[in-house]
C-alpha cells in the first residue's frame, strides 16, 4: 500500500474515533446538567419554603398585636355607656376620646363601636373629614359574624375611606349577655407588601375565594388564582370586599397564558402553603431561570472539560514523542550554554573592571574641578590677603612707635591687627573646607550657616566683577539632612556661574532661602541674559559648558545635581522673575523629631 492511502485510512480512523468520543463527552454532560437542573429545583424548593415561613411569622405577628383590642376596648364603661344611652351627646363623646387615645397607644389604624343595627356611634377618627361615625357597617362579613359567633375577622377595601385594611371585630354584652353592639379595629397591612417589594420578593395572601389582596407585585393585587364561579363573585359583590377592583374579570394568576406559572411549567415556580387566617392562603413564586441557567452552564463546562481532556490526552501523547528529540537537543544546549555561560563570565568581569575605573575617574574629575575653581579664585584670594598683610604690617610699625607715647592707641591697633588676622584665618578655613574630599555621612545642616560662608567664599569673585550678592532669609533655624562641605560646594558654584553672567559693576545676584511646606528651596538667582530653552535640558550633562574660551570643564552642574540627588533633593533650573536665570536646590526640610533620629 503507498503511503496516500495509509495516511487517508489514518485520518478516516481518527476522525472515526473523535467522533465517539465526542458524543461519550456530550452524553455525559446531558446526564450532569439533568442533575443541575433536579438540584437547582430542590433549592429553589427550599427557598420557597423559607421566604414563605418568613412571611407566614410576619403576617401572623402583625394580626396577633391586636387580635385582642376589640375585646379589651369592649370592656371599658365609657364604651358601655355609648351603647346603653346612644342620645347621650357626653357619653358618646367619652367613648370617642377613649378609642381616640386607645388607637394612638396601640398603633392601630381605626378603632369604633357599631350599635346592634350596624350603625357607627363612636370611633377613633371622629374629628376626621372621612369620620366613621354614622355610617352604616350592616353588610360586612365581620358585623354579623361578631353578633352570631362573638368576634370576626375580614380583609376589605373601606367603603368610607377607600383604603384596604384587616378589620376584626368582637361581640360586646351586658352583663346578662344580651349582645349590645360589636366594637371593629382596622389593621393597616400594607408595611408587609412594602417590605416585600423592597426585598424583592415574590410574595402574595389570597383570601377564601383565591383573590390576591396582599402582595408586593402591584400585577398581582386583586388577581384571582384561578376564574372564580359566579357564587363566588356573588358574595364578594355583596360584601363589597374589593370596591373599584373587579376580580372576575382580571386574569387569572394560575392557569393558561398567566405570568406565573406551577413549577416546571413555565417560566416561574410558585408554592401555596396552608391556609393562614379565615381561609387564606400564602403563595411565594421565584423564576426558573437561575435553574436553567446552572444546568446550561453545567452542560457547557462539561463538555469544555471533556473537549479540553481529550485536547490534553493527545497532547501527552505528541509529548511523548517530543521527549526523544529534546533529549538528543539537551546535549547540544547545554554545552552551548556553558560556552555561553564562560564567556559572560567574562564580560562581567571586564564590566566590573570598566565599572570600577570610570568611579574612580569621575572621583579624579570631581576633585579636578574643585582645585580648578580654587585656581580660578586664587588672583582674587591673594589680593584678599595682602590687604590684611599691609595693613597688619602698617599697624604693627605704628603700634611699636606709640608704645610709650599713647598706650591706648597701641591696644587699639593691635584689636585692629588682631581682626585682620582673623579674617585670614576665616578665609583660609574656607578654602581648605572647599578643597578637601567630605566622606562624612549625611547629618543635620544649618542652611543659614552654609549660605553665609558659600557668600564668604565667592565675594573675592563678585568684588572683581564689581557687584555685591545678597542673602534673603527668614528669621530662625533651617535645617536639612546633607553633607556641609559638599553643599557649600554646590552654592559656590551656583554663585560663581550667577556672577560670571551678570554685567560687571551693574549685576545683582541673590541667594534666596524659601521654605515651602516641608521643603527648602535654595535658590541663585541673576539678572543676566537668562538661558537659551534649547540648550537648558543639557545644562546638567558631564562636559557640556557654555563658556567661552575653554574655561572649565563643563562638570560643575553635573556634580551639583549629583551631590543634591544623594541628599535625597533635586536641582531646578528655569528664568528668574523679571529676566535673568535661577537655578535652585530643593532638599527636605527637617523638623525637631526628623533630627532627634537623624542624630
Amino acid at each position: 500500500m503507498s503511503r496516500a492511502p495509509r495516511r487517508h485510512a489514518l485520518a478516516r480512523r481518527l476522525r472515526t474515533v473523535w467522533r465517539r468520543r465526542l458524543a461519550a463527552v456530550v452524553v455525559g454532560a446531558a446526564l450532569c446538567a439533568t442533575l443541575a437542573w433536579q438540584l437547582g429545583q430542590m433549592q429553589l424548593h427550599e427557598a420557597l419554603e423559607q421566604a414563605q415561613l418568613l412571611s407566614h411569622r410576619a403576617l401572623r405577628t402583625e394580626i396577633d398585636r391586636f387580635r385582642y383590642l376589640p375585646r379589651v376596648a369592649g370592656e371599658d364603661a365609657r364604651v358601655h355607656a355609648a351603647l346603653t344611652r346612644p342620645g347621650d351627646a357626653g357619653a358618646v363623646a367619652a367613648a370617642n376620646r377613649y378609642l381616640q387615645t386607645v388607637t394612638a397607644h396601640a398603633g392601630s389604624d381605626r378603632l369604633y363601636l357599631l350599635d346592634t343595627a350596624g350603625v357607627t356611634i363612636a370611633s377613633s377618627n371622629w374629628q376626621d373629614p372621612d369620620s366613621y361615625v354614622g355610617h352604616n357597617y350592616s353588610f360586612r362579613p365581620y358585623f354579623r359574624d361578631a353578633l352570631r359567633d362573638g368576634r370576626g375577622s375580614l380583609y376589605a377595601i373601606g367603603i368610607t375611606t377607600g383604603e384596604p385594611g384587616y378589620f376584626i371585630s368582637a361581640r360586646i354584652e351586658d352583663a346578662a349577655g344580651r349582645p349590645l353592639g360589636v366594637m371593629v379595629v382596622k389593621i393597616d397591612l400594607r408595611p408587609l407588601e412594602r417590605a416585600w417589594a423592597e426585598t424583592g420578593q415574590q410574595v402574595a395572601v389570597t383570601d377564601a375565594y383565591g383573590v390576591v389582596f396582599l402582595t408586593g407585585q402591584p400585577g398581582w393585587r386583586y388577581r384571582p388564582l384561578h376564574p372564580l364561579e359566579d357564587a363566588a363573585l356573588a358574595r364578594i359583590e355583596a360584601s363589597r370586599l374589593y370596591p373599584g377592583a373587579d376580580p372576575g374579570r382580571a386574569d387569572p394568576l394560575l392557569g393558561p397564558g398567566a405570568r406565573v406559572m406551577i413549577a416546571g411549567a413555565g417560566p416561574g415556580a410558585t408554592l401555596i402553603g396552608p391556609k393562614v387566617e379565615d381561609g387564606w392562603q400564602l403563595m411565594t413564586a421565584a423564576p426558573l431561570w437561575p435553574a436553567r441557567t446552572g444546568a446550561g452552564i453545567t452542560f457547557a463546562l462539561v463538555v469544555l472539560a471533556g473537549i479540553l481532556g481529550l485536547g490534553l490526552a493527545d497532547m501527552r501523547r505528541h509529548r511523548r514523542r517530543l521527549i526523544a528529540l529534546r533529549l538528543r537537543q539537551t546535549e547540544v544546549m547545554e554545552r552551548k550554554v556553558s560556552e555561553r555561560t564562560a564567556a559572560l563570565k567574562r564580560e562581567v568581569e571586564a564590566r566590573t573592571r570598566a565599572e570600577a575605573d570610570l568611579r574612580a575617574t569621575q572621583a579624579t574629575l570631581v576633585q579636578s574641578e574643585k582645585m580648578a575653581a580654587l585656581g580660578r579664585m586664587s588672583a582674587a584670594i591673594v589680593h584678599e590677603v595682602s590687604q590684611p598683610l599691609a595693613a597688619m604690617e602698617a599697624t604693627l610699625t605704628a603700634a611699636e612707635f606709640s608704645l610709650s607715647r599713647a598706650p591706648e592707641q597701641t591696644a587699639a591697633r593691635l584689636q585692629s591687627a588682631r581682626g585682620l588676622i582673623r579674617r585670614m584665618q576665616r578665609m583660609t578655613k574656607h578654602l581648605k573646607n572647599f578643597s578637601r574630599r567630605e566622606v562624612a555621612p549625611l547629618a543635620p545642616v544649618s542652611v543659614t550657616s552654609v549660605a553665609r560662608s558659600a557668600l564668604q567664599l565667592a565675594q573675592p569673585r563678585a568684588d572683581r566683577a564689581g557687584i555685591q550678592p545678597r542673602l534673603v532669609a527668614p528669621e530662625g533655624p533651617l535645617r536639612v539632612l546633607a553633607g556641609q562641605v559638599r553643599l557649600e560646594q554646590v552654592l559656590v558654584n551656583l554663585l560663581h556661574n550667577a556672577i560670571e553672567a551678570v554685567e560687571p559693576g551693574q549685576g545683582e545676584v541673590t541667594l534666596l532661602l524659601q521654605p515651602q511646606d516641608h521643603r527648602l528651596r535654595i535658590a541663585v538667582r541673576d539678572n543676566g541674559p537668562g538661558i537659551d530653552p534649547e540648550i537648558l535640558p543639557r545644562l546638567t550633562e558631564p562636559f557640556f559648558s557654555t563658556k567661552i574660551g575653554g574655561e572649565g570643564l563643563g562638570l560643575g552642574l553635573a556634580i551639583s545635581s549629583e551631590v543634591v540627588q544623594q541628599f535625597g533633593g533635586a536641582l531646578e533650573i528655569g528664568a528668574a522673575p523679571g529676566g535673568g536665570a535661577e537655578i535652585a536646590v530643593v532638599l527636605p526640610l527637617l523638623t525637631g523629631q526628623e533630627e532627634e533620629t537623624a542624630a
